[in-house]
């Protein structure tokens, strides 16, 4: 059994959590309507996962992601919010949670995720309706641009076929450090797997002129 403690304002949501969780190997330790409960929480069970919600009335959960780790010694944070915010995404991953789920994206996927995150994966969801709908290459291209070299690296070894382990081994970084840079290269581009963004990079040429402007 994977030990939770769930992180959410709304009565309803948790107990149904609570109610459905359990049958996927999952055991409610704890719960919280606030982020200085969570802590707590967090403190007193020294749960393998914190599932954390967004927006609490005593503040941003995304500030006490910090926290919650340091509270949890080997606790690992799985942010879980209706927020789209693909640069709170972002923030959730750099403040050192494990993973970004949409509630929007249902109880399978967050089952998935919870395993992925167990399994020491970094795992993002984002609502389908939150991806960018692209016109044409022009659009594709204004995507692009918003990666990093080294998403780009990525990107190119996306296109060639690589797997993790041997991407890994090529930048000299660990895979769970290439699954981070595969995951911002797939929500970047507004799609949803890596024969996808192998695809769609292939489709519009997104590799054709390596002078493209990178982000930073």
């Amino acid at each position: 059994m994977v030990d939770l403690v769930l992180g959410d304002d709304h009565a309803i949501f948790v107990d149904a959590l609570a109610a459905t969780l359990p049958r996927h190997g999952h055991r409610i330790v704890g719960t919280a309507d606030n982020t200085a409960g969570v802590i707590a929480r967090v403190r007193e069970h020294k749960p393998d996962i914190c599932l954390l919600d967004r927006y609490f009335a005593d503040g941003d959960g995304l500030d006490v992601i910090g926290e919650i780790l340091s509270a949890g010694g080997h606790t690992k944070v799985l942010v879980l919010t209706a927020d789209g915010d693909v640069q709170g995404m972002r923030d959730a991953l750099g403040k050192g949670a494990a993973g970004f789920v949409n509630k929007m994206c249902g109880l399978a996927v967050l089952a998935g995720a919870l395993r992925g995150v167990v399994d020491g994966e970094v795992v993002v969801e984002l609502a389908a309706s939150r991806t960018p709908r692209l016109a044409g290459t022009t659009d594709a291209r204004r995507l692009a641009s918003h990666l990093t070299a080294r998403e780009r690296q990525c990107l190119r070894m996306l296109v060639d076929g690589a797997h993790t382990t041997a991407m890994a081994k090529q930048l000299g970084v660990a895979p769970t450090t290439v699954r981070t840079h595969v995951q911002s290269v797939l929500t970047k581009l507004g799609v949803h797997s890596r024969l996808a963004a192998a695809s769609f990079a292939m489709r519009h040429g997104l590799l054709d002129d390596e002078r493209m402007p990178v982000a930073g």
